[in-house]
């Protein structure tokens, strides 16, 4: 990011906090106000500065764009599957040639630094359209030959009206992950995205726009989500519904859509863990486990949060942990020397440091971070929370089985592969972890009884659209990605076809 970039998004910067900017929500094509009128602020956590008013949508709002999706679902499902695709690789494209605009807008909503939205979330959101775009095209029906020659054929069909929900953290990431598969399989959707975080979702709406994509395909309804998220979730006409947040807001999600027998899916929390034996790749495992821990400072469902060292290095490696954690310093979002930012808002923040001094109390102790920075205006108004490693709790502790969601991680010495494996799947949530060893057999034991929907082994977030994402207990039902994600946004028939005798 060269400096007359930097010139660039510092007067956005300036143009943004001093602008009222209104967003509206995208319904049937057009950008419309709420029904009802109702705003709310969307602040940047790092300045704490109001960027934008958004609608506060209710059940009218939700309506309304449930009623374009249904309308549009017939002329847009009947698309030939390249038709389709075509419009998602026109998206991809778009938000391509405006990959700094959109960078700068999830860096001002999410806190995050602005070099991980250039380099991580925006051309992942890009490649979730183009790789949907592509596995639309080369899917496949199964087809069954029987003994007298009779044929059965598994057709898919679009779902109907996706009602879709996506949380904070990763805002374009996760809203494109499912909109691409989603549209692709012919659905029609309404996104309810965080009310915390609304800009690239509106930004995605203009290029929808752009685009052309045929009114009433993609809505948009900002808000909160008792007064937008339930109305949708329960509208009658939404026959599918994908959730990506918290496990607590799940059980509320599933509460309300499996009586009423819609196509569920719900990506929900994770305590993960990471699992680094004596014989591994010492310098690798530090890097990766820092990584795991604070990238995105902890605001991501993968992240490691409980580290289990075996004992022959614990000494070693946490020190070598630390020294890696405190390069780590926050600072302005939109530098491009930053390598931490802040965390999605003040309250969040409250709830990280009412964890670390739960931490405290029982008896752990802070080894680095476990306050707030001290920083320059305006960022000392801002979200921000030093990278924090406790050492010293019990497996039993709160501050190790409950889901912090921020730049907090335990650390725990083990001595052998049974006891590590009972203390990792001593949880309620299941979603993934990641394994150090050079020992192939030990990676193999430990990944098969890891009970988990994904396991990294010497390594992390290394991620392949193809392959299964979902996990296991609390963290959520139903499994995305690849081929399961056509599968999940499309319904299943099987045709006979008699010709014996």
């Amino acid at each position: 990011i060269n400096a007359e970039y930097m010139g660039t998004v510092f007067n956005r910067i300036i143009e943004m906090s001093q602008a009222e900017k209104v967003l509206l929500n995208f319904i049937d094509g057009k950008f419309v106000p709420p029904i009802e009128g109702g705003y709310l602020d969307d602040v940047d956590p790092a300045r704490n500065l109001r960027l934008a008013q958004i609608p506060r949508s209710q059940a009218s709002d939700v309506q309304t764009a449930v009623q374009a999706a249904h309308n549009a679902f017939s002329s847009w499902s009947a698309l030939s599957y390249e038709a389709r695709a075509n419009y998602l690789e026109k998206i991809a494209s778009e938000i391509e040639s405006r990959l700094d605009e959109f960078a700068l807008l999830e860096s001002l909503d999410t806190g995050k630094p602005i070099t991980l939205a250039k380099s991580v979330d925006i051309p992942r959101a890009i490649s979730n359209f183009r790789f949907f775009a592509g596995a639309v095209k080369h899917t496949h029906e199964d087809c069954h030959q029987m003994p007298d020659f009779s044929m059965n054929i598994s057709v898919r069909s679009p779902v109907g009206v996706a009602g879709l929900i996506t949380p904070w953290n990763l805002p374009l990431y996760l809203l494109s992950w499912k909109v691409a598969p989603a549209l692709a399989m012919g659905n029609t959707v309404v996104a309810k995205t965080s009310e915390i975080t609304p800009l690239t979702a509106n930004a995605l709406a203009e290029v929808c726009q752009k685009v052309q994509l045929p009114p009433g395909v993609f809505n948009l309804v900002h808000g909160y989500g008792a007064e937008a998220g339930q109305p949708l979730i329960s509208h009658k006409d939404v026959s599918l519904v994908s959730f990506t947040g918290g496990t607590a807001t799940g059980e509320r999600v599933a509460s309300i859509a499996a009586p009423m027998f819609k196509k569920l899916s719900l990506e929900l929390g994770g305590k993960n863990a990471t699992v680094v034996f004596a014989d591994c790749d010492f310098e690798r495992a530090v890097k990766g486990t820092a990584r795991a821990a604070f990238a995105n400072q902890g605001q991501i469902c993968l992240c490691g949060s409980r580290v289990y060292i075996q004992k022959p290095i614990y000494e070693k490696f946490v020190a070598a942990l630390v020294k890696e954690v405190e390069v780590l310093v926050p600072g302005d979002p939109q530098h491009p020397s930053t390598n931490f930012g802040a965390v999605s808002s003040s309250a969040h923040r409250e709830k990280i440091e009412k964890y670390v001094a739960i931490g405290v109390e029982e008896g752990g102790k802070i080894l680095c971070g476990g306050s707030r920075p001290n920083l320059s205006p305006p960022f000392d108004q801002g979200a921000f929370y030093l990278p924090t490693i406790i050492g010293g709790l019990p497996p039993s502790s709160r501050v190790v089985q409950d889901e912090i969601f921020g730049p907090v991680i335990t650390v725990h010495a083990f001595e052998t592969e049974e006891e590590v494996l009972k203390v990792v799947n001593d949880c309620r949530y299941g979603l993934a972890g990641s394994v150090w060893t050079s020992n192939l057999n030990t990676a193999h034991r430990m990944t098969r009884l890891w009970q988990a929907g994904m396991v990294w082994v010497n390594c992390w977030l290394h991620r392949d659209l193809r392959v299964p994402f979902g996990g296991w207990k609390e963290s959520g039902t139903g499994t995305e990605g690849g081929r399961h994600s056509l599968e999940f946004y499309s319904n299943v028939k099987n045709v006979c076809i008699y010709q014996g005798v």
